[in-house]
């Protein structure tokens, strides 16, 4: 990721699909800033990771699954919490993450393909 700030604005609220009509200027950036987070290979399979395991997850599991230091993996996990796609809290040595499920809502809507009318 640039070292450009990216203001992402956690909307919240769902967004209609691109499928269904053009994004508005702010939804546009937003999405942009939540796919640029993802555009990774490091940053998805980190995402993959928190998102498929159920409950949250100590960083001390997710970084045997990589070849790459402890600090990148936690620049890894700024740039995903930054983009609103994860949550975490610190207890002790250890910092345990969880995905945030709106964000995944919100992803999900806004590629969704609406299903086609029957004949």
């Amino acid at each position: 990721m640039s070292k450009q700030d990216v203001s992402i604005s956690r909307s919240g609220g769902c967004c209609t699909p691109i499928s269904v009509a053009a994004l508005d200027e702010a939804t546009a950036s937003e999405g942009a800033a939540v796919f640029k987070a993802l555009s990774d290979p490091i940053r998805l399979r980190l995402m993959s990771i928190i998102a498929s395991a159920g409950a949250e997850v100590c960083v001390c599991d997710i970084t045997p699954h990589f070849t790459v230091s402890g600090p990148t993996i936690s620049h890894h996990l700024r740039v995903l919490r930054e983009a609103g796609l994860v949550d975490c809290e610190r207890r002790g040595t250890w910092v345990y993450y969880w995905p945030l499920p709106d964000r995944q809502q919100w992803i999900s809507t806004l590629l969704s393909v609406p299903e086609p009318a029957s004949a």
